[in-house]
């Protein structure tokens, strides 16, 4: 037998082979890396100071803030509101001057990390938003203790403050807030029925965020599926389609919210929701059991179509210490309608 060795055209068109897979795969892997990583935050302004107050955190971050209703130094109330998703300080309160007035309220509204002019945290958890309440608040010395208000998404750190900082609160309110379908506590076929009454592409999403959160930014731009449901009306019934549309009159709202990019602020706000927390709701100690006065309420629209009524119910069975209100003919969007706002602000000042 004869072993006849390789011409030398047949190494060299070998190599050029290889060279064409290897430069291949190296477009596939540049293309994958472009795919997930998320782009830098869109810079803000030199002149953001003039646009907005800010305060200097600790870690060099800024804060961006809005004070309303009565002087800090002399209100009864001090509360601070958490924006829900894909808004800001900006959003609008519902309230007469004459409630703020009677019940000497002080509001505090800030951008969370990543919003309108608050500078963005790449690594923002629930923790390290629990802690950015109490430095800002720290900052603006408005006292040792104060109320949070959280809505829907927004609501999620209200859970952090009562782990973390449960000494520093007067009060707690949730309106409509956000359920993460992997707490423990939660029994499986209970966060499995609330989980499978959402549409299935925030289904989808949701489950990103959780098992693969640094695929989200890739799977929020991808063109194949749309990440949420089109459809409005899956998610919010007729009355929140209607206060939807008046508020796209204040789309600038939005636009500023979103300045510096959707990853930072909206998509950095899904992750922090619905990532693995160091605790479970049904673990939480009830920070006013003893002579510290305060309460602690979560408001839940009984036509919800986000959130479900079954699975507050029973947190607020576990958490008797809780006053859970339930608000019949209203959808996820209750912080909008005047009365109820007020009935809300009503209840976190008793």
């Amino acid at each position: 037998f004869y072993i006849t060795k390789p011409s030398s055209l047949e190494l060299q068109s070998s190599d050029q082979m290889m060279l064409l897979v290897v430069a291949a795969l190296g477009l596939v892997a540049f293309y994958v890396y472009k795919s997930i990583k998320p782009p830098p935050p869109i810079p803000l302004p030199e002149n953001v100071s003039e646009i907005s107050p800010r305060i200097k955190l600790n870690d060099g971050r800024h804060l961006a803030y809005r004070e309303l209703g009565f002087p800090k130094d002399e209100a009864k109330n001090k509360i601070i509101i958490l924006h829900g998703f894909a808004s800001s300080k900006l959003v609008d309160l519902k309230i007469t001057k004459e409630m703020i007035e009677e019940h000497k309220i002080y509001f505090l509204l800030f951008d969370r990390a990543g919003y309108g002019e608050s500078d963005p945290y790449p690594s923002r958890t629930l923790k390290t938003d629990t802690y950015d309440i109490e430095e800002l608040a720290d900052k603006l010395q408005i006292g040792p203790k104060f109320h949070v208000l959280g809505m829907s998404l927004g609501a999620y750190p209200v859970y952090g403050c009562l782990k973390y900082i449960p000494h520093r609160l007067s009060g707690a309110t949730l309106v409509v807030p956000i359920l993460n379908f992997w707490w423990s506590c939660l029994p499986l076929n209970l966060s499995m029925s609330a989980f499978k009454k959402l549409p299935i592409p925030n289904q989808l999403t949701l489950g990103v965020a959780h098992y693969f959160p640094w695929l989200l930014y890739w799977w929020m731009t991808q063109k194949w599926f749309a990440p949420f449901s089109q459809n409005p009306r899956e998610t919010m019934t007729e009355r929140d389609i209607e206060l939807a549309d008046k508020y796209t009159k204040h789309a600038y709202i939005k636009e500023s919210a979103l300045r510096q990019g959707e990853y930072v602020s909206m998509q950095r706000d899904i992750i922090a929701g619905y990532e693995n927390w160091e605790f479970d709701p049904t673990e939480l100690s009830n920070p006013f059991s003893d002579d510290n006065k305060g309460s602690v309420h979560i408001w839940c629209a009984l036509e919800d179509k986000q959130i479900s009524h079954e699975v507050l119910l029973y947190l607020c069975d576990k958490l008797p210490w809780i006053t859970l209100h339930e608000v019949p003919e209203a959808g996820h969007l209750i912080i909008h309608e005047k009365q109820h706002f007020e009935d809300i602000i009503k209840a976190a000042c008793s």
